[in-house]
């Protein structure tokens, strides 16, 4: 009985013991969520300095003769162009006409100053509708398509052979892509900026308004400065998506999986990075020329 008693006491002890032990678990998964956070910080941090890198590794390459990438080059500005002009065009008709045309034409129409519609379009489709319509379809059909192209030849050992080869992938394989998406990027916001113009013609003969007013207006504010930083802004934008897509394609592991990963990956950094270049890239427009924020 002693014996027995004393097992028993022992396994409430020991059971008691391991209370207090127990008793910390809740704590647990608060200090790994914790350290995951954490490390997740310290990965984006990392990624990003990566991507620095690998910006400075492809202006290098791509101003430093040789020029041997130049087919390749050709090759991408073709695909680019042919895979972005379509889509480019319906988003530009389809935003200018839908969210800013008719709303901006239902305001004014309470003052009687649909008139105006020209001039607000100029400040409007120039500074924002047409450098992020370009950015959202090259990032959308250009850079995903370029991610899923390079994370394939990444899974497959192709850019490992080449290295072994002595040839340099970020010279003939991001240096390109680079160039082109820059290129294609700034050439379509001339076209964004025609077809946007385009929507509010389109909004303003609903409205019943004459075209002449709308023209007059929209020519007195298109000032060079505006239009300058228009191009110069959808440059920046070729340029990230490029930067942002390649190195998550040459980064890829894990399969067909993980090139999928990669290309959602690198829609998302892709638009997160053009929302603070365009806020900071505007903020500073305005700061540098503070009449462009005036209608006249």
């Amino acid at each position: 009985m002693a014996g027995v008693t004393g097992a028993a006491g022992g396994t409430r002890t020991a059971r008691g013991g391991g209370a207090p032990a127990g008793s910390h678990a809740p704590g647990r998964p608060r200090v790994a969520r914790r350290e995951r956070g954490e490390g997740a910080i310290v990965r984006g941090i990392r990624e990003v300095g990566a991507m620095g890198v690998l910006t400075c590794r492809t202006v290098v390459a791509a101003i430093r003769p040789p020029y041997d990438y130049a087919p390749e080059l050709a090759h991408q500005f073709v695909f680019s162009l042919r895979m972005a002009w379509f889509p480019m065009v319906v988003a530009s008709v389809a935003f200018t006409y839908g969210p800013a045309g008719i709303q901006a034409a239902g305001f004014l129409n309470l003052f009687g100053a649909i008139d105006r519609l020209g001039g607000l379009f100029a400040l409007v489709v120039m500074r924002e509708f047409a450098p992020l319509v370009c950015a959202i379809v090259m990032a959308g059909v250009v850079g995903t398509a370029m991610c899923a192209d390079l994370g394939a030849r990444k899974i497959r050992d192709e850019i490992d052979a080449l290295m072994v080869l002595g040839i340099d992938p970020v010279k003939g394989l991001v240096a390109p892509r680079f160039i082109a998406l820059m290129s294609v990027t700034a050439l379509l916001n001339v076209f964004a900026l025609l077809f946007g113009t385009f929507g509010g013609l389109l909004i303003t003969m609903t409205n019943g308004a004459p075209i002449g007013p709308f023209l007059a207006t929209f020519f007195t504010n298109a000032t060079v400065p505006e239009i300058a930083a228009a191009l110069l802004k959808t440059t920046l934008f070729g340029a990230i998506i490029a930067i942002v897509c390649c190195y998550k394609g040459l980064t890829a592991k894990g399969g067909p999986e993980g090139v999928g990963r990669a290309v959602n990956q690198a829609i998302v950094l892709a638009f997160l990075a053009i929302g603070a270049v365009n806020y900071v890239f505007t903020q500073t427009l305005l700061a540098t020329f503070p009449e462009l924020s005036q209608v006249r």
